[in-house]
């Protein structure tokens, strides 16, 4: 999203797996960058999956994936990754 001023606002989706309970780690995730971002970000998509799914995108940039990486993403690694895009 781009506002008047010409700044880019990144959007973040989150896709989780819902039949494996992962939504605890996805409300913590999407609490930190509202918390983080308030305002400089477009806004957070959260999709329910299933497959042990818990993948991270910023503007459509695969950040983390559970498949690839293993894991859940610690929060100031997703932080850091929308900073970058703001020029943090």
């Amino acid at each position: 999203m781009e506002l008047d001023d010409g700044r880019h606002l990144p959007k973040i989706k989150i896709v989780y797996c819902a039949s494996c309970g992962y939504e605890p780690q996805t409300l913590e995730l999407v609490s930190a960058l509202m918390y983080a971002f308030h305002y400089d970000i477009a806004g957070i998509e959260i999709i329910p999956w299933q497959d042990g799914a818990f993948d991270v995108a910023v503007d459509g940039e695969l950040i983390h994936s559970m498949y690839r990486d293993g894991g859940f993403p610690a929060p100031e690694m997703i932080i850091n990754a929308v900073r970058e895009r703001l020029g943090r």
